[in-house]
């Protein structure tokens, strides 16, 4: 009898995998969509097929933001950004077409939770307005943000296709970038996303009759700014320099810092390892998508430069201050970019925090911040902030002139 009890539970077993719907394939391009609180925050999501396997990539203009790894159980289905410490996690209709669910972000109080939906197709990013009517907010724009704690300028760099609505661009500040951002300007209206896994960005504006634009800013699940611009010659959105944003506190132009390795081990540039060697301080985080925009130049300079005498730190200011979490933050960070640098836990992310680790700066403004210190021991030059590739020629002109600071210094 058990036997036989075995062989019909091997048939109804059987009979259950041959009724089981194959997986439905979603290669290709879908439409998705963050539910923000100022509204839809659209971006392309593509997942390709290749080498036998699945990844994904989130496109946003001419960005192509890689995700750690694709896991698909049956109709659920996650989108890892495993160096952000966030997931897209989303269930699949069952003809296939659209999926839903929420993206989750581990951030400095907690978690943020945006709702999540993507339908099948190359669709617009932004649906088409009714009755669109023609206008451009191609060129460059002079831009201010308000939010709880003031005002601060901006630069806004605009691109518009000949003949569309399609706008491509981004806003430089005095602390980075917002990156590559893409959208529409249809009926007067100015429509701007970006996502990458770490932010969320929407920017919104109306064009008024004299041609300035007036807005709304919102990132990720709580932050809002309002925004204005106005059309600007080149010089008139200029903004601070950030080789003379931040400086010392003390007259011998020196810089100290001791603070763990990710083996718990302490380093400090008095350290036998720097002396006589050129170093270059990178106060920066694992969750700071401009310190990811800079992660790269560091590490090829690291290869470039190491043997001819350049020596490299991360001061990593991590979100949650859980020492074993933001370690293991900081080493995904690390595995990511193929860092050979030191990389030391230095504190939490709150700026004002960050000051008081590093009581030989003015101040820390901006994630990431660079120290480039001689062989003397004394601090050359500080520069605040970083312009990624999302701002085409102020990315080249920047790499360009750290690079030949470091040059200059290893002569």
């Amino acid at each position: 009898m058990l036997r036989n009890a075995c062989i019909t539970s091997l048939f109804v077993m059987v009979a259950l995998g041959a009724c089981r719907p194959k997986p439905v394939p979603i290669d290709g391009s879908w439409r998705a969509v963050l539910t923000s609180p100022g509204g839809e925050l659209p971006f392309t999501l593509r997942f390709i097929r290749e080498n036998g396997g699945l990844r994904a990539v989130i496109v946003n203009g001419a960005e192509r933001a890689p995700t750690s790894g694709v896991d698909i159980h049956d109709s659920s289905i996650r989108i890892r950004f495993d160096h952000y410490d966030s997931a897209i996690d989303a269930k699949l209709s069952d003809d296939g077409n659209s999926m839903s669910g929420a993206w989750t972000r581990t951030i400095p109080s907690g978690t943020c939770h945006l709702a999540f939906r993507a339908t099948r197709g190359e669709q617009p990013r932004f649906r088409p307005m009714a009755g669109a009517t023609p206008g451009n907010v191609g060129g460059i724009w002079k831009a201010e943000f308000v939010d709880a704690d003031g005002t601060s300028p901006a630069r806004g760099e605009f691109h518009q296709d000949a003949g569309s609505n399609r706008v491509t661009g981004t806003f430089l500040t005095p602390t980075g970038d917002d990156r590559y951002l893409e959208g529409s300007f249809e009926n007067g209206l100015l429509r701007l996303s970006t996502f990458d896994g770490a932010h969320a960005f929407l920017f919104q504006a109306r064009a008024s009759n004299d041609g300035k634009l007036v807005g709304d800013y919102w990132s990720r699940d709580s932050y809002h700014a309002t925004w204005s611009a106005t059309r600007a010659d080149d010089a008139s959105a200029t903004l601070p320099d950030g080789w003379k944003d931040v400086g010392l506190t003390n007259s011998e132009g020196r810089f100290a810092f001791r603070f763990p390795d990710l083996d718990g081990k302490p380093v400090a540039l008095t350290d036998d390892r720097f002396r006589g060697k050129v170093v270059l301080v990178n106060i920066f985080g694992s969750w700071c998508p401009n310190c990811n925009d800079e992660a790269p130049l560091l590490a090829a300079w690291d290869r470039k430069y190491h043997d001819r005498g350049l020596e490299i730190v991360g001061l990593a200011y991590e979100f949650t201050g859980n020492a074993a979490r933001d370690r293991e933050m900081v080493r995904r960070f690390k595995n990511h970019y193929g860092i050979n640098y030191t990389l030391l836990l230095a504190g939490v992310s709150d700026k004002k925090k960050a000051s008081a680790t590093l009581p030989d700066l003015t101040r820390v403004i901006a994630y990431p911040t660079s120290l480039f210190i001689g062989r003397d021991g004394k601090v050359q030059k500080i520069y605040s902030g970083f312009a990624g590739p999302g701002t085409g020629m102020h990315f080249d002109a920047l790499r360009t002139e750290m690079e030949s600071v470091i040059e200059r210094m290893l002569r």
